[in-house]
């Protein structure tokens, strides 16, 4: 009679050292799990936020844009796509869907959503259009502009602001907005003619630079006057002869309009 198998227990530090594999393999799986259902609620709650974002923008647009006037398709549209949260610092950010300017460093403002549509619906923003922005600011009025499908050429003067729109715009996929750190009392000449000009600084005067860059049936917007006295948002009109003709549209409040780089 054959004496049973013998079975070989492996030494002692053989089966120890296994032992610690498998509670790795078994605590590694854990942890994944855990970082997955982590990135998991992670996601779910940016997705949430995204809604209310959404949600608060949709209602902006209604209750202080279209109700008060504005009408024009491609605005309201571009309007509701843009995410203005994305464009004011992240301290505003509960801010971001009030009708009011906000802070973004530099002495500069992101101006209320209400002007940025008027602005906008004035100048009559289209597929193919070539539209000169001065004032770049944090780049919120170049998306609108832009997702209108007109191609956008935004000058800043603070080099920070500048660079910080450029990467935020990229970021944000808005492609048809190129900016610049410049001067924009000058002007982008080496892009222009333009279809229209839109300014967000007031300046004490119309710069004549900027009317030269104005294509023949182009429209400019641009606020006018004293950063301590009166200022109005002024529509300049450039007929197929090239004559000019300028209208007083409403009262504005603006930063001033500055000159020499920053």
């Amino acid at each position: 009679m054959k004496s049973p198998p013998q079975v070989r227990k492996p030494p002692a530090s053989k089966l120890a050292s296994r032992l610690r594999r498998q509670g790795f393999h078994a605590l590694r799986g854990t942890l994944t799990i855990a970082l997955l259902s982590g990135a998991a609620a992670a996601q779910r709650a940016d997705e949430s936020d995204e809604r209310a974002l959404r949600a608060r923008r949709l209602a902006m647009v209604e209750r202080h844009i279209a109700s008060e006037g504005i009408e024009d398709t491609a605005t309201l549209t571009a309007m509701r796509t843009v995410p203005r949260h994305e464009f004011v610092p992240t301290a505003f950010r509960d801010e971001a869907y009030e009708n009011h300017p906000l802070p973004i460093g530099h002495g500069q403002t992101i101006s209320q959503p209400y002007i940025v549509a008027y602005m906008t619906e004035i100048v009559r923003p289209r597929p193919g259009m070539r539209i000169l922005e001065v004032g770049t600011g944090s780049g919120y009025q170049a998306a609108v502009l832009a997702s209108t499908g007109a191609e956008v050429y935004t000058i800043e003067i603070f080099r920070a602001l500048a660079e910080s729109a450029r990467e935020r715009l990229a970021r944000l996929g808005y492609t048809r907005a190129t900016v610049r750190h410049g001067d924009g009392n000058h002007g982008w000449a080496d892009e222009a003619p333009f279809d229209a000009i839109v300014v967000t600084a007031a300046s004490s005067h119309i710069p004549p630079a900027l009317t030269r860059q104005l294509k023949p049936n182009g429209r400019m917007v641009i606020p006018v006057g004293s950063v301590y006295g009166a200022q109005y948002l002024i529509l300049v009109e450039k007929n197929a002869k090239g004559a000019l003709r300028t209208r007083n549209l409403l009262p504005v409040a603006f930063v001033p309009m500055l000159s020499g780089l920053r």
